[in-house]
């Protein structure tokens, strides 16, 4: 994958953001310098989840309006070194353009070794923003049939812009959970379904949402944190396993 990607989703609550967070640490920690963008104008969050919600100053919309700097909308990270967050505007009427959003792109990426976009859930004209300067692509979804659905809508609005290489996150993975509503015979069903190469499956893991919303992005432990470490290898072409043993 090239150094920018857009994290996307169908519908809400599919975990993207804490995917974009996760997997931005997870690449730091291999050695990355990571710059996170968040599109979602009105409903940004990632501020709260690093723990910078008191320094934002300025967003992304003031960057393009010539009332800051590029560099004065882009704040770092309190607790992850070489992590970096550009904040969403507050107001949704202020959301950017597509052009305007590639050109702000562009004149960051070649600061940071990995541009991590954290777009809207669906495919309206933010999640258009926010794709219109990815190189590639991850789609989370949940492995239930709405969430992929989701999934394959944004598919195809990812290939109708032009975005070539996407991949699939299926996030939340409960297998005693997965089993039991009956709604695939198995997983590859569900990849199936989601017309979308495989690459991660993140097991449900409720501390993960725990220390998100406490602002604790840089906490360890737990399967699913090391399945952001594999991800990230992945998403830099490393030959990692794709799951850990005994997961599916």
């Amino acid at each position: 994958m090239n150094n920018v990607i857009v994290v996307a989703s169908g519908k809400g609550g599919t975990g993207k953001s804490t995917v974009c967070i996760c997997l931005s640490a997870a690449l730091v920690r291999q050695g990355k310098k990571v710059l996170l963008i968040d599109c979602d104008c009105g409903m940004r969050g990632l501020d709260i989840m690093l723990d910078i919600e008191q320094d934002i100053l300025f967003d992304a919309s003031d960057a393009v309006c010539g009332n800051c700097a590029f560099g004065e909308a882009v704040y770092r990270s309190r607790h992850i070194e070489n992590l970096y967050l550009m904040a969403a505007p507050f107001d949704a009427e202020n959301e950017i353009s597509p052009s305007v959003f590639r050109q702000l792109v562009d004149s960051v990426r070649e600061n940071f070794d990995f541009v991590i976009i954290d777009s809207p859930a669906g495919i309206g004209s933010g999640f258009v923003t926010a794709a219109s300067p990815a190189d590639s692509a991850l789609i989370v979804t949940n492995a239930e049939p709405t969430s992929v659905r989701g999934g394959v809508k944004v598919r195809k609005k990812l290939d109708a812009l032009g975005v070539k290489n996407i991949r699939l996150v299926i996030n939340r993975f409960d297998k005693k959970m997965f089993r039991k509503m009956g709604y695939y015979e198995d997983l590859d069903a569900v990849i199936d379904s989601a017309q979308t190469r495989l690459i991660a499956v993140i097991p449900f893991d409720l501390r993960i949402s725990v220390v998100m919303q406490r602002g604790a992005a840089d906490a360890r432990g737990g399967k699913a944190f090391e399945v952001f470490d594999r991800l990230a290898g992945r998403v830099q072409g490393q030959n990692v396993p794709l799951v850990l043993k005994g997961m599916l």
